[in-house]
């Protein structure tokens, strides 16, 4: 019964562990843990429509309003420099905003930009 117990202590810890790296950005690839703080309900990390995303002469203007973010409760525009994107797992936009809404972590796009 106690090595029963046991296992079950184990498995438990270590998908309680696993959750607390990174959630999931699709499928296909989670965000990484540098970038995201949060869990998959609620978590700091989301997907941004492409028609949000510009790109300009200095990098990539991001807009992000309430309902595109879960965390976002007024618009906000940040100004991405070239070289400070980091690749997407997929063909979409994310952004991390951590600690609070007006801060952006983590920007991510695709291969092809825009």
């Amino acid at each position: 019964m106690r090595r029963m117990l046991h296992l079950w202590a184990t498995l438990i810890a270590s998908s309680v562990s696993v959750g607390a790296e990174a959630h999931q950005a699709s499928s296909t690839w989670a965000y990484p843990p540098a970038c995201c703080k949060g869990s998959e309900v609620g978590g700091d990390c989301h997907r941004l429509p492409g028609s949000n995303v510009k790109k300009g002469p200095d990098g990539f203007s991001v807009l992000v309003n309430p309902g595109d973010h879960p965390l976002v409760t007024k618009p906000h525009r940040f100004l991405i420099p070239y070289g400070q994107e980091i690749p997407s797992g997929d063909r979409d936009f994310h952004i991390c905003l951590h600690p609070t809404e007006d801060h952006m972590n983590c920007f991510f796009a695709p291969p092809d930009g825009v």
